[in-house]
């Protein structure tokens, strides 16, 4: 057994969040007090609503410009670039909200201080979480068990996936090539509970192999399990760091592995869904009414044809219908047959790029959504042509008709254009996690990623 575990902050994101919120506010308090900083008035009685309002604000917004994001929580120069738009952003939304925050305050420099005290204790703070807390002593520490052949796949998922959990050894019968950063315990020769108490195992991920159902492993880890050493399967794991299904459940039979998320059976949740669609997809339209001269002008210049480009997609139950887009390829793109649009693609116009990049070629299809033929997340629709080529090479690809498709989506946000079966495959996988684990928590990530990625131009 562990004989003093070492620490481990398996919910790092939580801890950035609340963190940063306790940092915000014990700043503008002693600001309030000692150092002229008279925004925020401490004897007022509606202190705590307004704390409550600029929190929300720095909570949302840092989701949108990633602070939460491991990736970027690392990295001073993106964590910087990050903290600097949220306060900016913070700041400004908060001085025009009515009501729920201060009047603003007759000497206009105190907006500035606002700004300050949001940017630089944030700064100080994430600053010192990068020296201290990202160090290796403070990540998961992980042991895993289970064949040779099916470990040297996980074990390269789990360092591009989640690189804070340190892999301490792997046990198997026999050693992995290639792996030596890796001890290998030998299960002949080795006890588990042994190797947990010495290299301090926060946690064992288990791939369902002849080595882990054998009688020997089998009772060792209900000994841990008892002891109160987390346990998971492969599977589990797999999902839990990457968001999507596992490969190992694309196989018959497929109601082993899948199931729909009971979200699927909710009557107040399609109900919800609808009425969200239809609000901003009417939103959508006012917008797009409102851009459609400045549209109009890049056309002429940029593109040089018709503006809209009419398709059929496959919709929900396999239905086909036709989507609405900016057209962004030249004339006659595919007149030699369908082909999957790429990264860098060469049909792609001038204007088009520009279209891509911000996503505004995605907007007419907001009228699709008004008539139902689309939700605004869902599976992307793809064309009939594409279709029956994947159902036949990717027998689970048919699923993902279960549901509208959407204007965005879980594999949209998470994955890059895909235009090969092999990534057409992993796309897919990321698809089948949103068909199963759906629900308004997931549909509420999947809008603040994709708000993300129009932001940072992340489209094609």
């Amino acid at each position: 057994m562990p004989q003093k575990p070492k620490y481990s902050i398996s919910e790092r994101q939580l801890f950035l969040r609340i963190f940063d919120i306790v940092t915000i506010v014990v700043s503008i308090l002693i600001f309030s007090k000692y150092a002229g900083f008279h925004y925020f008035r401490a004897l007022e009685s509606n202190l705590i609503v307004w704390l409550l309002t600029l929190c929300s604000y720095i909570l949302f917004f840092g989701q949108i410009f990633e602070l939460y994001n491991l990736k970027v929580s690392s990295s001073r120069y993106l964590v910087l670039r990050s903290i600097g738009i949220t306060a900016l952003l913070v700041t400004v939304f908060y001085i025009f909200t009515p009501i729920i925050s201060p009047e603003l305050p007759e000497n206009r420099l105190q907006i500035l201080y606002l700004f300050a005290v949001v940017f630089a204790p944030l700064t100080i703070w994430r600053f010192l979480y990068i020296g201290l807390i990202t160090l290796p002593k403070y990540h998961k520490y992980i042991l895993l068990i289970g064949d040779e052949v099916e470990l040297s796949n996980l074990i390269p998922l789990i360092k591009q996936k989640a690189p804070d959990n340190n892999i301490i050894g792997y046990v198997s019968n026999n050693k992995i090539q290639d792996l030596d950063d890796y001890n290998f315990f030998d299960v002949s020769k080795n006890k588990i509970r042994d190797i947990v108490s010495k290299h301090f195992v926060s946690e064992v991920v288990v791939l369902k192999s002849k080595i882990s159902t054998s009688k020997n492993v089998h009772s060792q880890l209900i000994h841990l399990f008892e002891n109160g050493v987390p346990i998971l399967s492969a599977r589990k794991y797999i999902e839990d760091i990457t968001r999507f299904v596992p490969e190992m459940d694309l196989k018959d039979p497929f109601y082993d592995y899948l199931t729909f998320s009971k979200s699927h059976q909710s009557n107040l949740y399609i109900v919800f869904i609808r009425l969200f669609d239809i609000v901003v997809s009417l939103i959508g339209v006012l917008f797009l009414t409102i851009l459609l001269p400045l549209i109009l002008i890049g056309n002429l210049i940029g593109n040089r044809g018709s503006l809209f480009y009419f398709q059929d997609r496959v919709g929900k139950k396999g239905e086909v219908f036709n989507i609405i887009k900016l057209r962004t390829m030249v004339k006659d793109a595919e007149k030699n047959g369908a082909v999957w649009a790429e990264k860098n693609d060469t049909r792609i116009t001038t204007f088009g790029k520009f279209l891509r990049r911000t996503r505004f070629d995605e907007i007419p299809q907001f009228l699709n959504i008004l008539r139902s033929d689309m939700s605004l997340i869902g599976p992307r629709p793809e064309r009939p042509e594409f279709v029956s080529q994947l159902e036949e090479k990717l027998p689970f690809y048919a699923i993902r008709h279960v549901v509208k498709p959407g204007l965005t989506g879980w594999a949209q946000v998470m994955y890059p254009y895909a235009n090969t079966i092999e990534e057409q495959n992993e796309k897919l996988r990321y698809d089948l996690y949103y068909i199963k684990e759906r629900n308004l928590l997931l549909d509420l990530r999947i809008v603040i990623k994709t708000i993300t990625t129009v932001l940072y131009f992340k489209g094609q």
